[in-house]
């Protein structure tokens, strides 16, 4: 074995065993497990050293063995149908990206997109399949110290209900969109069956519920489907093209949820300039610590979440899947409100 492939193989031996010990636990014990015994196993470890680096996240590697059919058992049957499957698996996951795309985050962004007058024209960059581009189509059930509030589209419960736990008083209401579209390197397609069995495979085995809701999302997309553009959001070009497409009357608005950090700083700064030189509103859930654009700055250390915020103010700390949103400030008339 050469000297670059034996440190490719070394890469995945940490990147795996990184996994397994501080990533997979008390969220999948089977990724933990397989993990660990890529961690430990050299054969398998040079099989997956072939994978552009790039493209070997285990959560990505994975999904691709399950979407190809690999069983959810212990690591010695996954890694003798890996060994079988070889090729298919390097094929497939070398043209893969984790492109997660998870409806709950709706719940996070909703707060945020009720600050805003309708209507809306909704911008994604990193779409994915767009599931995030129907906060309007969806029913939310958010939980606080006083009781539920319910929210439900105008003509009834969703086929998609998103629970969240809540505190403080954020504003909470559906938002009037009149139009959809999103940003993508490789935009996946809600009606393309091998497109929605790979984002159902991105679930983790053990997140019970998760792929019911992202089908049932995709169910939602497929029937009024986002115009979705194929492009690098971070080039302005692309993004100041695409947001000339949003309609007169509407109030533009650019969503990061979750993108940001799979972009290299460079590109991420320059996306954030190009955001802020458009005619509209950006709302984004991030890492607290992932940039400095927050005014004012924001303690990463006590913050308590992600952060969810609008225009670079921060207004809540949010699981960035969904689960919580902690309100902590809300401008109105150009003052600032405790949550």
């Amino acid at each position: 074995m050469d000297e670059t492939r034996g440190e490719e193989v070394d890469a995945v031996v940490e990147r795996y065993g990184r996994f397994a010990r501080d990533e997979a636990p008390g969220r999948s014990a089977l990724y933990s497990a397989w993990a660990a015994g890529v961690a430990a196993d050299p054969g398998v470890a040079r099989i997956l050293a072939r994978i552009p680096a790039t493209h070997r996240q285990p959560p990505l590697v994975f999904a691709v063995t399950r979407m190809l059919g690999a069983p959810e058992d212990p690591f010695p049957t996954w890694a003798a149908w890996l060994v079988a499957h070889a090729d298919e698996v390097v094929a497939e996951a070398s043209v893969r990206r984790l492109q997660t795309n998870e409806p709950q985050r709706c719940a996070a962004l909703l707060p945020a997109l009720a600050t805003i007058e309708g209507p809306i024209a909704l911008l994604e960059l990193g779409a994915s399949a767009g599931l995030c581009l129907y906060p309007d189509r969806y029913s939310y059930r958010y939980r606080g110290s006083t009781g539920v509030t319910a929210l439900d589209p105008a003509d009834g419960l969703s086929t998609v209900v998103l629970e969240c736990e809540v505190a403080g008083e954020p504003p909470l209401r559906l938002p009037d969109v009149v139009w959809r579209a999103g940003i993508d390197l490789e935009p996946l397609d809600a009606a393309d069956e091998g497109d929605r069995r790979f984002l159902t495979s991105l679930v983790w085995p053990g997140e019970a519920g998760r792929a019911d809701r992202i089908t049932a999302a995709l169910d939602i997309a497929a029937a009024d489907p986002p115009h979705l553009i194929a492009g690098d959001a971070s080039d302005p070009e692309v993004l100041r093209a695409v947001a000339a497409l949003a309609p007169a009357g509407a109030t533009l608005v650019v969503t990061t949820p979750g993108v940001l950090p799979h972009i290299p700083r460079a590109g991420r700064e320059r996306l954030l300039d190009a955001v802020r030189d458009l005619d509209a509103v950006w709302i984004t859930i991030d890492p607290p610590a992932l940039h400095d654009r927050w005014q004012p700055p924001v303690d990463a250390a006590s913050w308590g979440g992600f952060v969810l915020g609008r225009d670079g103010r921060a207004l809540a700390a949010v699981d960035p899947l969904g689960s919580f949103v902690r309100w902590r400030a809300w401008r109105t008339g150009g003052t600032d409100a405790a949550g």
